[in-house]
């Protein structure tokens, strides 16, 4: 792709993007830029990914073929404002913020401009992210093509409509703290049982991305799943009845309603 990827916000997720477009060979290096307040951001960019770097985000803007908006949601507006005027017609932006809808980047924008509104989570930091991916009317399917396959270089992505945003902060954006939260406490059991912690929380891992690797790659129902590793007067049907009977499924749907709640909130 000859194309100039900008990132405003050289933080962790923008990051995490980078290294994926980078070690995808999508795009050279050299035609990645950065802008970011923080020149320990810059400065770890450049030495990570060998991209270029700029304190303008004026600069990096006008650079940009696709233009990354990867700051916090709270200063959107205030970078949009600054930087708008300097967009290219044809540059597509890609927002990776929860709760600024598409209608909400418009009226920031204060006119037609190519957007794809984003939802990706941390995992990306290591190449398995998960992204949810939400055009508006002027992205040509072209555009939205070259956008998915910069999203796929750090995991997987999907389009969906807008009206499901929320579900996916719940299922996809804030799940991997709930299933870190699985892992410790799994490794706490298991140190409970006189494992080493590093051990523990190894096998906990393992385990947990193994089963995901069963349902992405199986295509089978994960109740059939879960069914196979239960035996008959086994040791993993007292587990599983122990979690039933403490709510673990209707724990789990109760914080993701929650968490979907939370979301929609701060999309008013």
């Amino acid at each position: 792709m000859e194309k100039v990827i900008g990132f405003i916000g050289a933080g962790n997720m923008g990051q995490a993007i980078a290294g994926g477009i980078v070690s995808s060979g999508i795009v050279k290096s050299e035609n990645i830029i950065f802008s970011d307040v923080s020149e320990d951001n810059l400065k770890k960019a450049y030495q990570k990914y060998g991209v270029k770097t700029s304190n303008s985000n004026v600069l990096v803007a006008s650079m940009s073929d696709f233009l990354i908006l990867s700051v916090k949601p709270q200063i959107y507006e205030k970078v949009i404002k600054e930087v708008r005027e300097y967009i290219k017609p044809d540059t597509v932006i890609i927002t990776i913020a929860a709760g600024i809808t598409l209608e909400k980047l418009k009226n920031m924008f204060e006119k037609p401009m190519k957007i794809v509104r984003t939802m990706p989570n941390t995992p990306a930091m290591v190449k398995e992210g998960m992204t949810a991916v939400i055009p508006n009317e002027f992205v040509t399917q072209d555009e939205l093509e070259s956008v998915i396959k910069i999203l796929e270089s750090f995991g997987k992505a999907e389009v969906i409509d807008e009206s499901l945003i929320d579900s996916v902060i719940a299922v996809s954006g804030s799940s991997p703290a709930y299933i870190y939260m699985l892992i410790e406490a799994m490794g706490d059991a298991a140190v409970a049982g006189g494992m080493a912690r590093e051990k523990a929380y190894k096998f906990a891992a393992q385990a947990v991305l193994g089963s995901a690797k069963m349902v992405l790659e199986t295509g089978i129902h994960p109740g059939e799943l879960k069914d196979m590793v239960c035996s008959p007067g086994g040791t993993t049907i007292e587990a599983v009845a122990s979690l039933e009977e403490n709510g673990f499924r209707s724990s789990i749907i109760k914080a993701m309603k929650v968490c979907e709640n939370k979301s929609k909130e701060m999309s008013k």
